[in-house]
């Protein structure tokens, strides 16, 4: 017979012994988070003031763009006040809270970069029905489509979680609520928790991987047909910055299941690139590979320059 117990709180240790880089650490985190939040801000304020990125490609970026301030938001700020007030102790629901908003930002990205895929497949193997087939209509159902899933699945996945028993030690080696933590302080894994967890993985990783392969298998076969390497640059420079956030994403995620479960130092390094890195360099990425987004922010800074000049009293 088990030895189970109601576990009312968890206290996190996501730095222990480091106790002296804990300024150090907090700048970090902070300096991260408002970048992040500015540079992501900075890509959907630009796209949603530019007429000319009124199209489908820049409506799921900028969505992008919302899904790692979401992604951010959901980790740093708990993170930032357990190390100014040095409070490590959360309760049980504020920590399903956080998992289900992770849960749901992770799924919604998943979602989102196959549809991105499909943007570009579209684009390309089939321009001809490219505004037919991603009609406004179609963007919108797609772009509530990307919100709507991921939220009403991070349900289930919570239910999953609460139906296991806690009998292990509350405190978790890490610096927000993950899956992976979580599992370490039960103590029997319920039947309801394997079927969704393989239901996900194979619903919102495997299968929207794999389509992404074969979007980009298409793609390939027709730009390799185009006639002049122009044109074949043009298009291969559209898809570049999918498929180098597309390669990091998922290959920092296979990374992380390849961790072993003792290692909280390299969990810890792992959710830190995962939760914090990665949705910061995204729009980077976008940012100096699109040259519409670059003409965009360079309108947009001239705009803003204008605009003071014109404002500023003169002197008599």
């Amino acid at each position: 017979m088990t030895n189970e117990t109601f576990i009312e709180y968890f206290y996190f240790l996501p730095f222990s012994g480091a106790t002296r880089s804990k300024p150090f650490i907090t700048a970090f985190f902070f300096l991260i988070y408002v970048v992040g939040v500015l540079i992501n801000s900075s890509i959907i304020t630009v796209i949603c003031l530019e007429v000319q990125l009124h199209k489908p490609m820049y409506l799921f970026i900028c969505n992008l763009s919302i899904v790692d301030i979401f992604y951010t938001s959901v980790t740093v700020p708990k993170l930032l006040h357990m190390l100014l007030s040095g409070n490590h102790i959360v309760s049980i629901s504020k920590c399903y809270t956080q998992l289900y908003f992770f849960s749901s930002v992770t799924t919604a990205e998943e979602i989102l970069l196959f549809v991105m895929a499909y943007d570009r497949y579209v684009a390309i193997c089939d321009p001809l029905h490219y505004h037919r087939i991603l009609s406004s209509r179609n963007c919108c159902l797609i772009t509530i489509g990307i919100w709507m899933v991921p939220f009403l699945n991070s349900v289930m996945f919570i239910i999953s979680v609460l139906n296991m028993s806690s009998c292990h030690s509350n405190i978790i080696h890490q610096f927000f609520c993950d899956p992976k933590s979580l599992t370490k302080t039960n103590c029997t894994t319920s039947q309801l928790f394997i079927v969704v967890n393989i239901i996900e993985i194979l619903m919102f990783a495997f299968v929207p991987l794999m389509c992404t392969f074969i979007s980009y298998f298409q793609i390939f076969s027709v730009i390799s047909k185009m006639k002049t390497e122009e044109s074949r640059k043009k298009a291969f420079s559209t898809c570049s910055s999918h498929i180098t956030i597309i390669t990091i994403y998922n290959g920092a995620g296979v990374i992380g299941y390849l961790i072993p479960p003792y290692s909280e130092v390299l969990d810890i390094i792992f959710n830190i690139v995962y939760s914090n890195i990665i949705p910061l360099i995204n729009p980077i990425i976008y940012s100096l590979q699109n040259s519409n987004i670059q003409s965009a922010f360079q309108r947009l800074f001239r705009g803003m320059c204008i605009l003071e000049k014109v404002s500023r009293p003169t002197s008599k």
